[in-house]
């Protein structure tokens, strides 16, 4: 650990505290948009914590998951008084179940939307995904078309709409630090197989149609939370928890909190 300054938004209030950790790539502004909605009523302090290379936060780190983890990590320990409850989308997700597997002690209970879960060697939905309007990406940025054929399960134009508007809120972060990140051995966590268990409450929401991170490696490992509830939606929000703010997610969001 470097003891990197990560940027962070926090948006008071009383404990327990609820920190977010953006999607790959993504950046607070991006995870505040997905998650603000869903977290509504969940009585937390929200903040929303860019880790190394995304968002506002610089990329001096090595260049492995690891790296940045340990960051997170330290920032927790640093920043916050007793455990939190953690929550992250995608690769958020990704990191926030490896805090609770290498600290426990610093988390109180999980919200992980579609985490990825072995970031090389995913188990993806077969089949054609579900029929979609023909205008449906219309207003979506050309290079995120493909993206967000892959990830959503709810193909309306709204949604994507939606979905387009949080990815592209906020700086990009340091894109060669990602780029090199993805392509890296080091990508993928030494400790991503552990059948080590957290026995925290759990909420794993993940998405029957997610051509990204999948819905089955997910309910795999859910013997690792005894304490875990685990849903998975056709219309799905993909990687996309901005896709998740509807009626059907404050139920799981809320469930961390107890």
């Amino acid at each position: 650990m470097t003891g990197v300054e990560l940027a962070f938004d926090d948006g008071g209030g009383d404990d327990p505290i609820a920190v977010v950790l953006p999607m790959f790539t993504t950046s607070r502004q991006t995870t505040a948009a997905a998650f603000g909605p869903a977290l509504t009523g969940a009585s937390v302090r929200t903040v929303y914590l860019d880790p190394p290379g995304h968002g506002d936060s610089p990329a001096t780190v090595d260049v492995s998951s690891q790296a940045v983890l340990d960051e997170v990590c330290g920032w927790l320990a640093a920043h916050t008084t007793g455990p939190v409850l953690l929550a992250g989308a995608s690769f958020g997700g990704y990191l926030a179940a490896a805090v609770a597997r290498q600290h426990p002690d610093l988390v109180r209970g999980l919200l992980l939307v579609c985490p990825g879960v072995r970031p090389g060697h995913r188990t993806l939905p077969i089949g054609a995904p579900p029929p979609a309007p023909a205008d449906w990406l219309d207003d979506v940025p050309i290079d995120l078309h493909d993206h967000l054929d892959r990830a959503i399960g709810h193909r309306t134009r709204a949604v994507a709409t939606r979905v387009s508007t949080a990815l592209t809120a906020g700086p990009d972060g340091n894109t060669d630090f990602q780029e090199a990140l993805r392509a890296s051995p080091g990508y993928a966590l030494a400790d991503e197989t552990s059948d080590t268990v957290f026995d925290g409450p759990v909420t794993v929401l993940a998405g029957r149609q997610d051509r990204i991170a999948g819905y089955a490696d997910q309910f795999a490992v859910m013997s690792r939370y005894p304490r875990g509830t685990y849903a998975v939606l056709d219309a799905n929000p993909g990687t996309q928890p901005a896709n998740a703010a509807t009626p059907t997610s404050p139920p799981p969001a809320t469930q961390i909190d107890t």
